[in-house]
């Protein structure tokens, strides 16, 4: 099967995985290019106004990139599980001065603002996480000429993007960093190896996937070509690069020897993502409510603050399982030596 991506001009089989609230940046995105690879940008957390500057940046440059939205898959919590948790996060709050908002912040992220300027100003590719749009979404952006890929982390997931005519899958192990792209937060995916999820996909969905999940080196990129994705996407890689604008207090705790571990958290926003373990994890899990997109508004302004007071053990520190594996050198570098060309 022809890959979609092989009409995007790819010289290496890998992907910077789109990284949302400041990582990803589109001068990674132009890194990327000149690696060969193709970039994301991230609308997640960001106004419709935001990210158009973003795709403006980008486009000048005239190569192909991506966008990745957060589609609707909301996560209610009731107001009185919400309260109790922001009773217990206000003590935290309270040494930055900040008052937590005391009931449930709903939203959908500006998506359908967000879906209007896709439309009136398409890009090549579109992918989504967190659920899975309307067809109509998914047919209007193909009717402007753009790719739409979804993110899966199950063959029920991949089956049912494929029904709704998607033209590629973003297949994602457990093992990657930040938020599982899961349709079924309460039920967590299954800790499938990246390589035997792919072929499991691939074995009843007849569509081509790009592979992401704790991929960390040539090697890792090369076992899932050969498992059959047409290429590998990394994200935590690239948080340390040139060009990520992730928090300083962020990169620190990605060399932190005395940071040993990543664990999958709902205590900062509500829904499962994979992070490095700290203190705030270690309090608050147990009594963290499901409940997306309010506990990530509930706890980001504390979040926002401990990372620029240099406090890691309340920042949510997204990190694949292959941090470790995370340099300080150029988007380009990382990407062309994942793909066994440096």
């Amino acid at each position: 099967m022809t890959s979609p991506l092989s009409g995007f001009g790819l010289a290496i089989p890998v992907v910077a995985a789109p990284m949302s609230g400041g990582p990803s940046t589109p001068a990674m995105v132009l890194a990327a290019s000149r690696a060969g690879a193709l970039g994301f940008l991230a609308a997640g957390y960001k106004t419709p106004d935001a990210i158009q500057s973003e795709i403006a940046a980008v486009r000048s440059a005239s190569i192909p990139f991506g966008v990745n939205v957060f589609a609707p898959n909301s996560v209610p919590v009731t107001p009185d599980a919400y309260r109790r948790y922001a009773d217990l996060v206000q003590r935290e709050a309270d040494r930055f001065g900040l008052a937590l908002a005391p009931n449930p912040v709903e939203d959908d992220d500006y998506f359908e603002a967000k879906i209007d300027l896709l439309l009136s100003d398409p890009v090549p590719i579109v992918s989504f996480t967190f659920g899975l749009p309307d067809d109509a979404v998914i047919r209007a952006l193909q009717a402007v000429g753009t790719m739409v890929i979804q993110t899966v982390t199950s063959t029920p997931e991949a089956q049912l993007a494929a029904d709704a005519a998607v033209d590629m899958l973003a297949v994602q192990s457990r093992q990657a960093g930040g938020h599982s792209g899961t349709f079924t937060p309460d039920r967590p995916p299954r800790p499938v190896p990246i390589t035997d999820l792919i072929k499991e996909i691939k074995a009843t969905v007849k569509l081509p996937v790009i592979a992401a999940g704790g991929l960390a080196t040539a090697d890792d990129v090369a076992d899932v070509i050969h498992a059959g994705a047409a290429a590998a996407m990394v994200g935590t890689l690239l948080l340390r690069a040139d060009e990520s604008g992730a928090s300083a207090t962020h990169q620190a705790a990605l060399t932190d020897p005395f940071r040993t571990e990543t664990v999958v958290t709902q205590a900062f926003t509500g829904r499962p993502a994979r992070g490095l373990r700290n203190t705030f994890i270690d309090t608050y899990e147990a009594q963290a409510p499901l409940g997306y997109p309010a506990i990530h508004h509930l706890t980001s302004p504390l979040r926002k603050a401990a990372a620029a007071a240099g406090e890691p053990d309340l920042v949510h520190l997204w990190a694949g399982t292959g941090y470790r594996h995370a340099a300080k050198e150029s988007t380009t570098q990382i990407l062309t030596r994942l793909a066994g060309r440096s």
